[in-house]
């Protein structure tokens, strides 16, 4: 069994994984470096990760997720929390519940002060995930497998639109 324990001070922030990071015109408003824990200490049904957001940044688009929950707790830094239709100042001992659902549990943490902003998050690990985003009208489709035999871990990763759906039949 790993060692459980692991001191917040010991996670090393990395740039995001490619295939995550903004690219083009959205490389302007999202930029974070990431420190995966979960693996780390043996969690297997909780992620959790520390999350560094450049000031003026967002680390997502503002989405909501179907399946699963997720929680924040601000360490350091200042900015503020879409939530739904509403916008809440966090600052560092903030601790911020997103729970599954809809438009209305949408969210999106933004930096807007002016040294970095550093918060741990954790999640439940459901999977497949559906996860919605309502300022551009995308979904995507998210699923995490057992490693393969390389024992590399594999996925599932779609994002679409519904105006773009196909018809269940075609091609058959």
């Amino acid at each position: 069994m790993k060692k459980p324990v692991m001191n917040i001070s010991e996670v090393e922030l990395q740039p995001r994984p490619p295939g995550f990071a903004a690219t083009g015109p959205a490389a302007q408003r999202f930029d974070a470096r990431m420190g995966f824990i979960g693996p780390r200490i043996g969690a297997q049904k909780l992620g959790y990760n520390l999350t560094a957001v450049p000031p003026g940044k967002r680390a997502f688009p503002f989405h909501n997720h179907r399946v699963n929950e997720e929680m924040f707790f601000v360490i350091e830094g200042h900015g503020e929390v879409r939530i739904g239709g509403e916008i809440y100042p966090i600052r560092p001992g903030d601790i911020i519940a997103c729970p599954a659902g809809g438009e209305e549990s949408a969210h999106q943490i933004i930096n807007t002060g002016m040294s970095e902003l550093k918060y741990l998050a954790v999640s439940t690990k459901m999977s497949p995930e559906i996860a919605e985003y309502p300022d551009s009208g995308k979904f995507g489709v998210l699923a995490e497998f057992p490693p393969g035999a390389d024992g590399q871990p594999r996925g599932f990763r779609f994002v679409g639109k519904e105006d773009l759906n196909m018809d269940y039949w075609e091609g058959e």
